[in-house]
Parts: C-alpha cells; structure tokens; sequence
C-alpha cells in the first residue's frame, strides 16, 4: 500500500520487515492460506470487475537463509482464488491474516481503536486488532528513527510535526483508503533444520498500525487483518530481510493450475536448469519487463515494439495478484484477430457480453495456436492455450472458452496476472534486477538457493509443513502442500479496465 507512484500514477501497497535477526540462518515458514470457497463460481465479467476494483485499491548474521511460504488453494478464474498468509505479531503472539500482494511494499494489521476497521470476516477467519500497549516488545516509530526514513523517498512513510510519529496514508483509486502510525514488534515463524521444522524463532520487523479505513477495505465479506506485499522498495520484506542477512533478496513461485491447487512461494531463488531471465526495467516501483512482441503460432505480430515501451503512461507488468491478464489497447486487437483467423475453420466464434469467446466441440490443445511473449535478453514466455483462454459454460453442448486476455481500453498498460504465470516458477531476482521463468509441474519439489550473490552451490530443500505447522520430519525439497479453501481479494493496478 506504499504511494511509491508508477508512472501512469499507480499506488501500491506493500510489507515492511525491518528486522534484526534472532535465528537468521535459517528458513523461515509462514501457512499461506487460499481465499475461496469451493463450489463457488464467477462469471468473466465479475472476475473483471474484481480485477478492476483490486486495480483500483492499488496505491498511487550468520549466514543467509530461505523463507518458505506454503501456497494454499487452486487457480480457477472463476473461483476467484486469491492469497492470504497467518502471521504471528507480538508478545505473546497474536495471529494476523493478511494478503499477500507481489506488487507492494508495507505490512499493516488493523489496530485497536480503528475507526472503520471490519470486526467479522466472510472468509470464516478470526479477525484481530493489534494492541501496542498490551505488547511488552513493541514500541511506537518516531520520525527520527532510520527505519522511518526508508519510506519516505517511496511514499511509503509520511511524518508529523505535531506528534513526531511516523505514519502513512494511503489512498486509492476507487475511494477506499487507510492510515495510521508504525509501530516494531516481533515477528514469529518457523524455522527449517536439518529437513526439521523448529518452532518459536523471532525477528523484530516495523509494521503499519491501521487506525482508519475507508471504503471497500470497511466491508466484512472478505474482510483480512491487513496488506503483505512483496514490492522491491526498501520498506518490503524482501529488501528488510535481505539488509539484515536473514534471506537473499530475490523470491520465488510456483502457482499450481489444476484442481488440486497449492504451490510453493519462498524467499530466496528456485534453480531450474530452464529458466530464462529478462532484465527489470530499473527504477521501476513495480516488476517491470521490456516486452518486445508477440508471436502466435511462431509468426511476429505486426505490433509497434514502442506500445509496449515503459514510460508515464505505459508498460508491462508482471503481478500475482491479478486474476486474468491485460493488453495494452494497441496490442489487443492484433492479438485476438490472430487467434481467430487460426481458429475459425474448427470453431464457432462467439461474442458473450464483450468478450472474445468461441464454441468448441473438441480439445483446445488441438485447434488452439501456442502464444510467445518475447523480452528483451531473448527471453520468450510460452503460453499454451489455457494461458490465454478461460472456460465459461457449455451452449448447446459445445464448450464456450473466452480469451482470458483483456484490454485495458485507453490504456498502454499490460499485466500479466495469475491466468500467465500459473504452472510456471517465477523467480524474481531483485539482487541482480531481473525476472526469470520456465513451465513447470508445480506440484513436484524444487531446489531453492540460499547465496544468490555468492556464486555458492548452497540449497535448502525444505519440504510440506504439517497443517498445525507443528515440528515434523521433511523431505529434502520444497513442496507445496493443501489447506483449506476461502475467498479473498487482493490489491492490483491503479487503472481503468475493459469491462
């Protein structure tokens, strides 16, 4: 929820660890828990009215370790499904559910006394308040704490003259909005040795205190504690831990995209012999690529390189947290007409309420073209057809499948959300200011590196937690694993989407 502006004028939210190390050697777990309920479906249209209010909401030691995330929950656009993860803050601990969200900078949890804060979730979890007060390890951030400091250059952190308290205010797009003061306290998690999980492990972190809100973040039937953001701006979790030894600066995923769902989410970098990086473009709030073009079926689309160019008003952009995925609008119409000028002979097209779909009596792996999304550095991104297209219903017993890619009308903006990046690992690598990718079974284990910028051959190869994350033997890899199931929504992009 940082107000580290994009270009276009987006604002971000985010996660702040500031944290000097108790156990920094070590890997850390969180349980990523998955927002959905089960037999719960949505129509295309809802699914981009949630990614256009999520868009909106978005704001204008001793040696390094891995922080392992166990990913809940399955990708299905019409599911909804979206992140969340249990954290434990103060003494004694307290648990928190917060968001996870890729594209933002600050951790805050709603605070005791909140004007507008919700008291009851429809996600069937415990909401919580924190209470400074009733933490003996907790004390509040001034304005001349170095901690504050390193959010005042991205927004993140704002000051007061009258109480000296470090504070933000974040606005968004679509009205809703949240404010309040930083408070350190400590952070608890589970750390992983010798294929062992041990408990009680704590590292001091700074942290949003929400004594506001407005708009759609006062409403209950997806109401969390508060905002964990993945941004790579100094006030993230990524950089804090990082800056304290306590892991790389570079995380990891691997979203699963069948019904079973899970995945695996972890600081530090995924090695995979067939991963392909492209640069970051710097000085960038955001996971910008420079994506170069667009081949279906191996032929180069007739697009302007430039339409894809960063700059105030346009760029690409890689974020977990959308459901679908976006074209910038020059982009969008050259696409679509190439998939249908393939198609047409096997298929029936047909308009649904504005979106591109078609009529289909056979597998879409055998008339769908396979897509490329090329960067620069020669990296391609391969996306088969249920990259691009989303299932909707069945007419007449053909089945209906809709382009999943939608157009950000007037907009230069493109995004690569959930419906790109699932059945992939995706590796960012801040250190070294690139983003790399490959396919790959994300339900099979992977190895993690624990010394990017050391050139060393070191792995730690955590492995399933058990659902009550009590101690238990572990394989030597990184799996994911499955829990329950809850609706959720996150926070996105500032912008105006194709409806």
């Amino acid at each position: 929820m940082g107000a580290a502006p994009f270009p276009a004028g987006i604002l971000i939210a985010a996660v702040v660890f500031h944290a000097t190390v108790v156990l920094s050697s070590f890997p850390a777990t969180f349980h990523l828990e998955r927002g959905i309920t089960a037999n719960h479906k949505l129509k295309l249209s809802k699914l981009k009215e949630r990614d256009r209010v999520r868009h909106g909401r978005m704001l204008q030691s001793s040696g390094v370790g891995v922080v392992d995330f166990p990913v809940q929950g399955t990708f299905d656009p019409f599911l909804v499904g979206l992140y969340y993860t249990r954290l434990q803050l103060g003494t004694p601990p307290r648990d928190f559910y917060v968001q996870i969200d890729t594209g933002s900078d600050v951790l805050w949890v709603s605070c005791g006394s909140c004007n507008g804060c919700p008291v009851n979730s429809g996600l069937h979890i415990p909401l919580n308040f924190f209470d400074p007060g009733s933490s003996p390890t907790a004390s509040l951030i001034s304005c001349s704490d170095q901690r504050c400091s390193l959010g005042l250059q991205s927004s993140d952190s704002v000051c007061s003259a009258q109480n000296n308290l470090c504070g933000y205010n974040f606005q968004y797009g679509d009205g809703s909005g949240t404010s309040g003061y930083y408070v350190s306290d400590l952070l608890h998690f589970d750390t992983v040795l010798g294929g062992s999980v041990m408990n009680n492990s704590s590292a001091p972190i700074v942290f949003g205190c929400s004594a506001l809100q407005a708009g759609d973040l006062t409403k209950s039937d997806r109401a969390v504690d508060g905002i964990f953001g993945f941004g790579q701006q100094d006030m993230s979790v990524v950089s804090q831990l990082a800056s304290q030894g306590i892991s790389p600066r570079a995380f990891s995923h691997c979203l699963k995209g069948d019904d079973s769902g899970g995945g695996i989410l972890v600081l530090g970098v995924i090695v995979e012999p067939n991963i392909v990086y492209t640069p970051l473009v710097p000085s960038q709030p955001h996971y910008n690529l420079n994506m170069q073009s667009i081949s279906v079926n191996g032929q180069t689309l007739a697009i302007d390189p430039s339409v894809f160019g960063t700059s105030s008003s346009q760029g690409t952009i890689i974020d977990s947290g959308t459901t679908l995925a976006y074209l910038a609008e020059a982009a969008y119409d050259p696409f679509i007409s190439a998939i249908t000028s393939i198609v047409s002979p096997s298929v029936r097209p047909y308009l649904s309420k504005g979106n591109h779909c078609y009529l289909i009596s056979s597998s879409i792996n055998d008339i769908f073209p396979q897509v490329s999304l090329n960067f620069a550095g020669g990296a391609s991104m391969i996306l088969i057809p249920q990259d691009y297209l989303v299932q909707q219903s069945s007419i007449g017993g053909a089945a209906l499948w809709c382009i999943g890619f939608q157009k950000i009308q007037g907009q230069g903006i493109t995004i690569l959300g959930d419906l790109v990046l699932k059945d992939k690992i995706f590796v960012y690598d801040i250190a070294n200011q690139r983003i790399g990718w490959a396919n790959y079974d994300c339900s099979m284990s992977v190895n993690v590196s624990t010394a990017i910028d050391t050139g060393k051959s070191e792995f730690v190869n955590a492995g399933t937690l058990s659902n009550n994350g009590s101690p238990k033997s572990m394989p030597h890899k990184l799996t994911p694993v499955t829990m329950m199931s809850l609706l959720l929504h996150k926070l996105l992009l500032s912008c105006y989407l194709f409806l």
